[in-house]
């Protein structure tokens, strides 16, 4: 039987967690542009100490989620990003704050981000119905995508009136609140788990999700798209501020763009999802994704606040589609002992944020932030090729629920 108060504690809980990462993931490369004097390669190096947690935990953190309780782990995994945030402010108020501290501290609140990500999706399903799955995915990013609208805005304010201090403080508040909403969370029983060894476990997850049809396309869709957007993210705030000419708060205002069109897919999901095939839903965010990059990089040439809005909208609002629909899929196709493990793999495809952070640093300190614009455009017509080439587009409506 399904918990009735468990999912509203899931998705508070999800709403404060996010708020938390995006508040510290947009203060981050603001104070070490603004208060270190950091370039596109120090940013670069940063994006990929805070995302190399996906690629090393993924896969651990997934073979937890199906051995332990998953409100357990969930809640742990707020607990370690909170001690992460008050050791930020700690450092900062001290003046004791480096690009070295920031990495590191950077990494070891991933490391919950991560852990939280697997964990939330195998939890879900028993939340609530099968027939409710979907609109509880868009509920749940809903919530993360609020998220997305006020902590890049709130970060960019924030570390240009007060400095590091207040950022980094409200961030640490948020993720506290987010454990104690986990802690009382209650969870189903469920069935034990199959205790073998952990090589054995995982290479039956890895083995289940590379031989679907339906889910290996979308995990190289997803690898490739994840590549391109941390090459763009990775030199983004130095090319808005000395490129674009933005003001801290401005390059809040560009970032908090992704946020309304992800609240804006969000919201318009159900109803997107119930008019057109299942399989045309998912393209919609690669496509999206593709034409978001192409007017970030036509910023080169014409410098404007108004297209890199642009450009951030498109990047949340198809993309957001791509997250509620494919996770929908995941879930339904997926055995109940396997939600972890494939969930796990999933949120592996985002171990390519560092690959791309490294290669936008890369690219950007040696040829500019301009040519890396330009390599993260090629990286989106690669993954929408992908998926466009893939069965996936032939799918009709959501698959039945695994058993």
């Amino acid at each position: 039987m399904k918990s009735t108060d468990a999912f509203p504690r899931l998705a508070w809980s999800n709403l404060a967690a996010q708020s938390a990462e995006q508040i510290g993931l947009a203060a981050t490369p603001l104070v070490a542009v603004l208060a270190l004097g950091a370039g596109a390669g120090e940013t670069g190096f940063l994006q990929t100490a805070q995302t190399l947690p996906f690629l090393l935990l993924a896969i651990p953190a997934g073979l937890l989620a199906d051995r332990m309780p998953r409100r357990r782990l969930m809640a742990l995994a707020e607990a370690v990003r909170a001690a992460s945030l008050i050791s930020t402010l700690a450092l900062a108020q001290g003046g004791w704050l480096t690009l070295a501290w920031l990495a590191m501290l950077g990494a070891l609140g991933a490391c919950g981000t991560v852990a939280y990500s697997v964990t939330a999706p195998s939890l879900l399903p028993s939340l609530v119905p099968a027939e409710r799955l979907a609109s509880a995915n868009a509920r749940l990013e809903l919530a993360r995508t609020a998220a997305f609208v006020g902590g890049p805005a709130l970060a960019g304010a924030l570390v240009g009136s007060t400095g590091a201090g207040a950022a980094f403080g409200l961030a640490a508040a948020l993720s506290a609140g987010a454990a104690v909403l986990l802690a009382g969370l209650r969870e189903p029983p469920r069935a034990p788990a199959a205790t073998g060894p952990p090589l054995a476990a995982l290479r039956e997850g890895a083995r289940f999700m590379l031989r679907h049809a339906l889910l290996l396309p979308i995990l190289l869709t997803q690898f490739v798209f994840n590549t391109a957007f941390f090459v763009l993210q990775a030199v983004y705030v130095p090319y808005a501020v000395h490129h674009l000419g933005l003001s801290a708060g401005e390059v809040g205002v560009t970032l908090a763009a992704y946020g309304v069109g992800m609240v804006l897919g969000a919201l318009l999901a159900g109803r997107v999802i119930g008019a057109l095939p299942f399989g045309v839903v998912i393209v919609i965010g690669p496509i999206s994704g593709l034409a978001a990059a192409l007017v970030i990089a036509l910023t080169i040439w014409a410098p404007s606040f108004w297209l890199a809005v642009l450009g951030f909208f498109l990047m949340g609002a198809g993309p957001i589609l791509w997250v509620i629909s494919t996770t929908t899929l995941r879930q339904s196709v997926t055995p109940w002992h396997l939600l972890g493990r494939v969930s796990a793999i999933n949120i592996a495809a985002y171990g390519s944020r560092p690959l791309g952070a490294a290669i936008g640093g890369l690219v950007g300190g040696l040829y500019g932030a301009e040519a890396a614009l330009l390599v993260a455009a090629g990286g989106f017509l690669i993954q929408a090729a992908l998926i466009l080439a893939s069965p996936v587009l032939r799918l009709d409506q959501q698959p039945r629920m695994a058993v």
